[in-house]
């Protein structure tokens, strides 16, 4: 049996530095938005530089972040 594998949406995931802990480590958040499936990766890209001129924090990782459904048909 084959396995298919479904689409179910797209995240676009920035990740921002909001600053140190008392150990010296970097303190991480997430900012996720809900984007298209068909949506290109530079379209994403693209956006999510427009993003990062809106953030108060520094931006270290930018992430499309996929999710489907296995089916076994």
């Amino acid at each position: 049996m084959a396995v298919t594998n479904i689409p179910q949406g797209t995240t676009l995931a920035l990740k921002l530095q909001k600053g140190v802990s008392g150990t010296g480590n970097p303190v991480y958040a997430t900012r996720n938005y809900a984007c298209k499936v068909a949506a290109a990766d530079q379209d994403l890209y693209d956006v999510a530089l427009g993003l990062v001129s809106l953030q108060l924090y520094p931006v270290t990782d930018i992430a499309r972040v996929n999710t489907s459904v296995l089916v076994n048909m």
